[in-house]
């Protein structure tokens, strides 16, 4: 009885070293997701939106998209809810929110805090407190360690189909990150003194799928004209991304200008 009870004992701890050792429920979270190709949400990707009185203007592209800044997470209180996606949100999946990110879209996410870095599908709207660009699911921010400390200063990359890991590209225009983020940005597409001429190009732009720009005018000692602008914009990633969108669409002369101080 003895010899059997031994045995016994022996075979199960053989079967526990085969199984104990990775927990079998959290081996698909041990790799991070690739990109897979999406479909657009037509919910979740109007031109522009309002919320608490600022307006958000949704990139048609996410092409070469990288931004740096704080991110956040959100848990337990948004669990089971919709996302602005319209799909239903998942605390336990490696989700996230950006609010301009063209939805649903593959951001590889590094936290420059702690060296981690993951992939997340953006598949909803926010954050929307001052300086925060991206809000975690609860498992990505546990994976990257943000769930402690409830922020950390992150980088991001959008993905393209098939990929991991971002694949580094310059940046198109030089702006440094020290600008003064009390004024906002613009991306300029051109100024006249013949409104005709700037109603003109913004007909130009909404033939191209560029619908949010606007025309303003401007007094000047030489006399009125008429700028036609995209923004305002409040990163200098999200404004270098469009202006190289822009200029694969042929309008070469975009270049990003900071607001006077009485817009």
């Amino acid at each position: 009885m003895r010899q059997y009870c031994v045995f016994s004992f022996l075979v199960m701890l053989t079967l526990s070293a085969c199984t104990f050792g990775v927990p079998i429920g959290n081996q698909a979270q041990q790799r991070d997701l690739v990109a897979k190709k999406t479909t657009p949400s037509e919910r979740g990707n109007p031109s522009s939106y309002v919320v608490f009185g600022k307006r958000y203007h949704v990139l048609d592209s996410y092409e070469g998209f990288r931004q740096r800044g704080v991110a956040s997470w959100y848990g337990t209180k948004f669990h089971g809810r919709p996302t602005s996606s319209g799909e239903i949100y998942n605390m336990h999946a490696m989700t996230a929110a950006h609010k301009t990110l063209p939805i649903p879209v593959y951001v590889h996410v590094k936290n420059l805090d702690n060296g981690r870095s993951t992939v997340v599908r953006v598949n909803d709207r926010g954050p929307f407190i001052e300086g925060r660009i991206i809000d975690l699911s609860y498992a990505a921010a546990k994976k990257l360690g943000v769930n402690g400390p409830g922020t950390a200063n992150v980088e991001i990359s959008t993905l393209r189909a098939g990929e991991s890991k971002p694949v580094r590209v310059a940046r198109s225009i030089p702006l440094t990150d020290e600008a003064d983020f009390n004024l906002p940005l613009y991306i300029q597409m051109g100024s006249f003194s013949d409104p005709l001429n700037a109603n003109n190009l913004v007909q130009d732009l909404i033939e191209a799928n560029e619908s949010s720009a606007r025309v303003s005018r401007l007094q000047t000692n030489q006399g009125l004209y008429y700028r036609v602008r995209v923004g305002p914009l409040f990163d200098i990633d999200e404004a270098n991304a469009i202006v190289r969108r822009l200029k694969t669409k042929g309008f070469q002369v975009a270049r990003i200008v900071v607001a006077d101080a009485t817009e």
